[in-house]
């Protein structure tokens, strides 16, 4: 049988280091270039074991588990079941949790989400499917997880168990302070497990407080163990569990005690692990000149000096020293990366008119340039770099805003609620296209999980589009050149949304064949925690390669911003806008305009502060790093990185 053991994957981008050094690890571990290919590469063990386990006229037991990490496993083993003719009558499963309370109908039960993904798409028989149940009362629940524990052991036990982790580090729902020994029980679910749920709830006053898991000792019994991890929230919880010492804290770190258990990750979630964040700690490297960057600044911040105070003792005692050795000294490294850093601050996003552009992150021609700032929901433009939309405005340029989607799911009921009352109140007997006196009953009686009705969707969107314009109004831009998408992808009714689609891309295209643009910004934010930033990349990638071949694209740059939930680092970026003390005061205000996802915001992640807090604590800071670096001090800064469509 072929295991991720034995199957290698995409490593290239490995080569700023020796990725054979990993003495800092403690878990076997695999890394893909997107969770996409690492996901069919678990599928297809998954399959062998399955098949193997037939050939012996065998039940295959298997673990599984919920959450977005092995949706994409769920996928290709249902197109293995529907292509190539996998059975799973001989498979037997156990899920790993189960929300408590929680009704199986309810569609965000665990129950629910299994058929939904897997079970009601593959031949598996339904007596031999087992998933916690959330309905049990309370009183007979140790008994009932004694029950589950007793058989899994008669089925033979657990032949491969599949895993996500959480931001706190649980596995299953084995939350900090879990025992080694721990069995199948309930739990009181961490906070922070608690947030990271809560989009999935509309909010977490409606995330159970409560679960039934298997515990870590059952987990720790199976024979064989894959933990999956995507994207850049989870690097700190895989680097703690990976090299960190084992501890019931992190009780993924358990998982360092098996002795056939392997961590498949993509670049984003690895991107922490020693032999990446700051390989020269590890052994030799390939100076690549972005490691080179990357290492100058870490040096500094380690250091608490400036690029120009670095000496040859500092490149010396933190690893450095074939970096020195390689270019000579100290002070050659040091002007070099200030120039670096020097010439990508300019007040000129647009590029500056008749100016010497050969240091400038922007061409000086054309002076006037037609610009399209892509927004994936209703706000993320002025969020995420409002001053620089000013500047551009303020500069003569051509600037189009494009939001993507209508952001109708982020509005709450009471704030939709709230407007439709002043409508109706308002307009009386007159005729209107909404059926407010409808929209007011449908949001008093609505029911759990209940999906809002086109009218309610369509008035939530009208409330983001007002407020967008009322935003755009007070940055400076005329009304017809603000426009509004609404990609089908996102107009589901629920937080999860479709998958991106060929309507969606020909209308991403046809906006930008439209305006023809030199420059292209775009949301580069993929810790986005419900995904719709990611989405609306990717429908912008493929529009602009779909539009390559055309001649205006040939002067098309694509500039990509980061927003509320993660800011570029300081080597990646290739633009720095700084902003006055008067533009971070119109950058909030802007912001503020968004008044449905003020105070109440539904998708927050794990940031309780407000938006224009996060955003302007973000570009201050990056402008104190410049300051700290021995640039020249500003009151805040946007960043950007050129991308290569």
């Amino acid at each position: 049988m072929k295991s991720v053991l034995e199957i290698k994957p995409d490593i290239s981008y490995k080569s700023a280091g020796k990725f054979e050094e990993t003495r800092f690890e403690k878990i076997h571990n695999e890394i893909f270039k997107n969770s996409t290919e690492a996901s069919v590469i678990v599928a297809q063990e998954i399959a062998a074991l399955i098949r193997s386990k037939q050939a012996e006229n065998k039940s295959c037991v298997l673990g599984l588990a919920t959450g977005s990490s092995p949706i994409k496993v769920y996928e290709e083993l249902v197109r293995m079941y529907k292509e190539e003719g996998l059975s799973f009558s001989n498979v037997v499963t156990f899920n790993l949790d189960e929300y408590y309370p929680m009704t199986k109908e309810n569609n965000q039960s665990y129950h629910y989400f299994m058929h939904q993904h897997l079970f009601n798409h593959i031949d598996i028989k339904p007596e031999n499917i087992n998933v916690p149940d959330g309905t049990v009362a309370i009183d007979e629940l140790n008994q009932y997880c004694v029950d589950y524990e007793m058989k899994i052991k008669n089925a033979g036990g657990l032949d491969f168990q599949l895993l996500g982790i959480g931001r706190t580090g649980h596995v299953g729902f084995n939350e900090p302070g879990s025992h080694i020994n721990s069995g199948t029980r309930i739990i009181t679910l961490d906070h922070i497990t608690r947030i990271d749920a809560s989009s999935d709830f509309n909010g977490i006053d409606n995330v159970p407080k409560r679960a039934i898991t298997m515990g870590v000792s059952t987990i720790l019994r199976s024979k064989r163990i894959v933990l999956m991890a995507w994207g850049q929230n989870k690097a700190s919880i895989i680097k703690r569990t990976i090299q960190g010492e084992i501890s019931s804290e992190v009780p993924a770190t358990f998982l360092q005690n098996h002795t056939n258990a392997t961590f498949v990750l993509d670049q984003s979630a690895a991107s922490e692990l020693t032999r990446f964040e700051t390989p020269w700690l590890v052994g030799e490297c390939i100076w690549t000149t972005e490691l080179k960057n990357k290492a100058i600044v870490w040096l500094c911040q380690e250091t608490k000096q400036s690029i120009l105070k670095l000496t040859d003792r500092d490149y010396n005692n933190n690893g450095m020293s074939d970096l020195l050795a390689q270019e000579g000294s100290a002070y050659d490294l040091n002007i070099n990366m200030f120039n670096v850093l020097q010439h990508t601050i300019t007040g000129w996003p647009g590029g500056k008119p008749n100016t010497d552009d050969s240091h400038r992150p922007e061409r000086a021609n054309p002076s006037k340039k037609r610009i399209i700032l892509f927004s994936p929901h209703p706000d993320d433009d002025v969020i995420s770099m409002g001053g620089t939309f000013s500047k551009l405005i303020k500069q003569g340029h051509d600037v189009h805003v494009v939001y993507q989607t209508s952001g109708n799911i982020a509005v709450t009921d009471d704030e939709a609620l709230k407007f439709a009352e002043v409508c109706n109140d308002f307009i009386g007997e007159t005729d209107c296209n909404i059926d407010f006196p409808a929209v007011i009953n449908f949001i008093n009686n609505k029911t759990e999980n209940q999906i809002d009705s086109l009218e309610v969707r369509k008035l939530k969107g009208l409330i983001r589009r007002r407020e967008s314009y009322a935003a755009t109004r007070y940055i400076g831009l005329k009304d017809e050149n603000t426009h509004f998408l609404d990609l089908p992808f996102y107009e589901t009714g629920r937080v999860k949304k479709n998958p991106l689609g060929p309507e969606d891309i020909a209308i991403v295209a046809a906006i930008i064949a439209k305006i023809k643009p030199h420059q292209v910004f775009a949301a580069g934010d993929l810790a986005d925690p419900h995904g719709t930033h990611e989405v609306c990349l990717n429908a912008i990638f493929t529009a602009m390669k779909q539009l390559k071949s055309k001649p205006y694209m040939n002067d098309c740059w694509l500039w990509l911003y980061r927003g509320a939930w993660h800011e570029w680092d300081i080597h990646e970026i290739d633009m720095a806008v700084p902003l006055s003390p008067d533009e971070v005061l119109l950058k909030r205000h802007a912001i503020l305009y968004h008044q449905s996802q003020k105070d109440r915001v539904m998708f927050q992640g794990n940031d309780s502060r407000e938006f224009w807090v996060r955003a302007e604590d973000r570009n201050k800071n990056t402008a104190k790093i410049y300051d700290d670096l021995g640039l020249a001090e500003y009151e805040a800064i946007e960043a950007f990185k050129r991308f290569d469509y």
